[in-house]
């Protein structure tokens, strides 16, 4: 059994960083293979800008009618994904902006192109915002939407759109975005059609510790109900080139590492915690290893929309396999659904 809300945030108020990580990281080691740290080559393709969300945290999006706006042309992510199979990767990560102009057929002919073509790659695509955008500009239920969407050739949803769910924090910081309750609809359905997601939670972003306690708790019960989260991926908020940036004060890299030991001794029921590098850093990524996690993430061939906000942070398969080997560790590439066959 996890740690209840009260301990959480004691735990947060606490300076004891390294006993904090000592107890996530035996946790850690009692979940999951001891010996190895598995990471995942696939790549963000972010296939339209266009959104009529206006984020207060998000530099990547562009209004309707925009001159800097897109669209990708199906060959356009053709082309990509051709390039992320001669990497060795296994999946794509579609995502894009609220976009009310693009049908429901047009994520239907997409998908089905892409396994017509790539019937090897897994398409983790759609955040639960952009379902629910499809959703409603289709005049179907969420249930129906996935659905059309999983037999066209959806194997699994992200879990972006959570940044914090709690909607006193999402009424700041993104107030035309969906609320808490409409983010756990999508999931609990994809859940339910048998698409397995990820949880994720983007913080620092002016919240405070009963927020972030706010959020694992709905996730631990999600989970409790449904079994349909793989992992949980906690990141902070890149603050550069955005609104919301002028307003918060930065994230800490000790605030990163204490986040992530406190969602694995609260996240109980979810098996995989990942260390990101994107936004910390590939040390702080490293470190994480000794503070709850078991994966480092992807290797990212593509990222756009953290990029937007100045985050310059890049890697590569070599980097993210000597890291884990030099905390201690056996690098082992994972697929999408953190299936471990890819030993080398």
């Amino acid at each position: 059994m996890g740690i209840s809300a009260a301990e959480a945030l004691d735990l947060f108020a606490s300076d004891d960083l390294i006993g904090l990580g000592m107890a996530a990281h035996q946790v850690r080691l009692k979940k999951n293979d001891p010996r190895i740290v598995t990471y995942q080559i696939d790549r963000n393709i972010n296939y339209t800008n266009f959104c009529t969300e206006y984020c207060s945290f998000c530099a990547f999006y562009r209004p309707m009618g925009s001159p800097e706006g897109y669209v990708l042309a199906q060959e356009d992510i053709f082309r990509k994904i051709e390039e992320t199979i001669a990497l060795g990767g296994t999946g794509i990560l579609l995502q894009g902006g609220l976009n009310p102009e693009l049908p429901l057929s047009f994520y239907e002919e997409l998908l089905r192109a892409i396994k017509r073509r790539f019937p090897q790659i897994h398409l983790h695509c759609f955040s639960a915002p952009e379902i629910l955008c499809i959703a409603e500009v289709a005049g179907l239920s969420v249930r129906e939407t996935l659905l059309r969407l999983r037999d066209a050739g959806l194997d699994s949803v992200p879990g972006g759109g959570a940044e914090i769910l709690d909607d006193e924090v999402r009424r700041r910081i993104s107030r035309l975005k969906c609320t808490a309750d409409e983010w756990e609809l999508v999931h609990r359905t994809a859940h339910a059609l048998g698409l397995r997601t990820t949880a994720t939670m983007m913080f620092g972003c002016g919240e405070e510790y009963r927020h972030r306690v706010n959020h694992f708790e709905r996730l631990r019960r999600i989970q409790e109900d449904t079994g349909g989260f793989t992992a949980f991926i906690p990141w902070m908020f890149a603050p550069e080139n955005t609104p919301l940036g002028r307003r918060v004060p930065e994230t800490t890299a000790v605030d990163y590492l204490k986040t992530l030991a406190i969602s694995r001794l609260y996240l109980d029921n979810i098996d995989h915690i990942q260390s990101s590098w994107l936004t910390p850093g590939i040390k702080v990524c490293q470190i994480g290893l000794q503070f709850g996690a078991d994966d480092v993430g992807s290797i990212l061939i593509e990222e756009n929309v953290v990029y937007a906000a100045g985050v310059r942070n890049r890697t590569n398969e070599a980097e993210l396999r000597r890291i884990i080997f030099d905390a201690g560790f056996i690098p082992v590439q994972r697929d999408t659904l953190y299936r471990t066959y890819f030993l080398k």
